[in-house]
């Protein structure tokens, strides 16, 4: 078996885990939740697996480097980090129908990375200026962050649809957590992104001079991870300095969110210095 057939077992893993959520929430079991979470935990252990063999496999090819490099690698990377920061957070706060509005965000990007003709799950050498120590601290801290802010996401989408109905109780809503938990979560989320993507620029600059000569060349990719970051530190200076809580945190995530997913995928379509990461 192969690293590429491994991780697609994990994408059916990663779907039975949402499907489980999902299935906790619109049928209102919340025992299901407990075989979700350790479904959830499956998944990210053959995922683990998965990306350990392909790390073996380019070794075997004479290429040998971290799985990170292209599209297919880092959607199977994100859907591994969501599921690893969502665990952590279901674990602490105990609130397991969140998993319902996350593990379906980390099934669609290994079902993409695994079913889209147009992604190469082929190990391929890296480019030259892929080739540095810098590779795997400057992804994870990126790869991390993408991943705190799209469970934030998940539970801004959470709090618009309680906020809408507060007084509902019946149906799917009165299942969702209380508003001022979901906002909490919302901030610290936000927060613990921030910080990691905060980190992840800062290695990219380094990386950067190391590579082409020059720590900001005001490439697509850097542009827009700059604009990421300047959205969620107005939601965090919001926060702090305006006293801003509720929907304008829940929009204010899911405009950072959008903007996340334009760095991501969005700037491969401009030509640029990480245009390598479309293929």
């Amino acid at each position: 078996m192969t690293s590429s057939q491994l991780l697609s077992i994990s994408t059916f893993v990663f779907g039975l885990a949402a499907f489980l959520y999902l299935a906790a929430l619109i049928f209102k079991k919340p025992r299901l939740t407990q075989p979700a979470r350790w479904t959830v935990m499956a998944a990210v252990v053959v995922t683990t697996g998965g990306l350990l063999f392909r790390w073996v496999e380019s070794y075997q090819m004479g290429i040998g480097h971290a799985p990170l490099s292209n599209l297919y690698e880092s959607l199977v990377f994100f859907a591994w980090t969501s599921s690893l920061v969502y665990l952590f957070m279901e674990f602490k706060y105990k609130k397991p129908l969140i998993g319902a509005f996350v593990t379906p965000i980390a099934f669609l990007a290994m079902a993409y990375a695994s079913l889209s003709p147009n992604i190469s799950d082929r190990i391929q050498p890296l480019v030259p200026a892929l080739k540095s120590n810098w590779l795997i601290a400057h992804v994870a801290t990126c790869f991390f962050g993408y991943s705190a802010f799209a469970i934030s996401f998940g539970i801004s989408i959470m709090y618009l649809m309680k906020a809408l109905k507060p007084d509902s109780a019946h149906g799917i809503i009165s299942h969702i957590p209380k508003l001022d938990i979901l906002d909490e979560l919302t901030h610290q989320m936000v927060l613990f992104g921030f910080l990691l993507l905060t980190a992840g620029i800062i290695t990219g600059a380094v990386w950067a001079n190391s590579a082409w000569g020059s720590y900001w060349s005001w490439d697509p990719k850097e542009t827009w991870s700059l604009i990421t970051w300047f959205i969620y530190a107005t939601l965090l200076h919001a926060r702090l300095m305006r006293g801003w809580q509720g929907n304008q945190i829940a929009y204010l995530s899911i405009v950072g969110f959008a903007a996340v997913m334009f760095t991501y995928f969005g700037v491969n379509l401009l030509p640029g210095l990480h245009s390598y990461g479309k293929v």
